[in-house]
C-alpha cells in the first residue's frame, strides 16, 4: 500500500471567479472534495504545501487524508488539477472522497527496471520503447500501490511485453483487461531494430537549425493563434475559459 500524505484545509463559503482569484494573491489554492454520495464541499488549501506534495510522483496515485481543523479528516484522492500556464502556481485542484469498503479505480505510474540488464539493451542498433506510461487499476484503498513495476531484464530485440503480462499486487486488478479482454491488451514496451539512416534525431536536427538561421522557415508560415496562445490579465493569470474550466465545480456549488 502507498503511504499516507496528509494536507491541512480549512472550509470556505466564499465561492465564484473572484473569491478564487483573492485566494490565490492571499497564497492559498481553492479546492472541491465530493463523492462517496456526499454533498460536495469547498475548501482552500496552503499553495506552498500543495505545491511540495504535488511534487511526489505518488501524491497523485495514492491515499491522500485531508485534515480540517484538529479534529475532522477524510480519505481522498486527486481527481483533477489545474496549473498556471507559466508560474508555479496550482490554480484549483479537485479531490474525490474514499471508502475503505469501496473499490477505487486510479490511474498509477509504470516504471520499467532492467533495461540496461536486457539483451535488447546490450544490443547495437536496438532501442527498447515505452508504449505505456501509466495503468488504470481497480483496488481498495488498503491495497493501492504507488506505482507498478515492469521488469524489462529478458527483453530481446523484437519481443513486446503485453498489459496482460504484468505482475499486479495481491488485491489489484485491471479493469479494461477484464472488461475488453484480449482486445485490449496493448504492449507496454517492446524492442526494436533501427535503421543507420534513423540515427538519433540530431543530425535532422542541426538541418532544422540551419534552415531556420538561412530564413528557410520564416515567420510567416504559421497563423496568428495556430499554437493555442492562452490570453492572460493584466495579473497574469489566465482569463475566460482557461479560468473558468478551473472554477466549475465550486462555481455549481455556490449556485446551489
Amino acid at each position: 500500500m502507498s503511504d499516507t500524505t496528509t494536507i491541512a484545509a480549512e472550509i470556505r463559503e466564499d465561492v465564484g471567479k473572484g473569491a478564487s482569484r483573492r485566494l490565490r494573491h492571499a497564497g492559498k489554492v481553492p479546492a472541491v472534495i465530493y463523492g462517496s454520495h456526499k454533498d460536495p464541499v469547498t475548501l482552500t488549501v496552503e499553495q506552498e504545501e500543495l505545491l511540495r506534495a504535488s511534487s511526489n510522483e505518488s501524491f497523485f496515485a495514492s491515499i491522500i487524508e485531508i485534515k480540517v481543523g484538529k479534529s475532522r479528516t477524510q480519505q481522498a484522492v486527486v481527481r483533477d488539477m489545474h496549473r498556471h500556464p507559466f508560474k508555479p502556481v496550482i490554480m484549483h485542484i479537485d479531490f474525490m472522497r474514499v471508502s475503505a469498503e469501496e473499490v477505487l479505480r486510479i490511474s498509477v505510474p509504470i516504471h520499467f527496471v532492467g533495461e540496461e540488464e536486457s539483451p535488447a539493451g546490450k544490443t547495437s542498433g536496438v532501442v527498447i520503447q515505452h508504449q505505456v506510461t501509466e495503468i488504470e487499476i481497480a483496488a481498495l484503498p488498503k491495497d493501492l500501490p504507488e506505482f507498478l513495476a515492469v521488469d524489462l531484464s529478458n527483453i530481446d530485440a523484437g519481443d513486446a511485453v503485453m498489459l496482460s503480462s504484468v505482475e499486479l499486487p495481491e488485491g489489484v486488478s485491471i479493469p479494461a483487461l477484464e472488461t475488453e479482454g484480449e482486445e485490449y491488451d496493448i504492449p507496454v514496451a517492446n524492442a526494436i531494430h533501427i535503421k543507420e539512416d534513423q540515427g538519433t534525431g540530431a543530425a535532422a536536427a542541426a538541418e532544422a537549425e540551419a534552415a531556420l538561421a538561412e530564413g528557410e522557415l520564416g515567420e510567416g508560415e504559421l497563423g496568428e493563434g495556430e499554437l493555442g496562445e492562452v490570453e492572460l490579465g493584466e495579473d497574469g493569470e489566465p482569463v475566460g475559459d482557461a479560468e473558468a474550466e478551473g472554477d466549475s465545480a465550486e462555481q455549481e456549488e455556490g449556485d446551489k
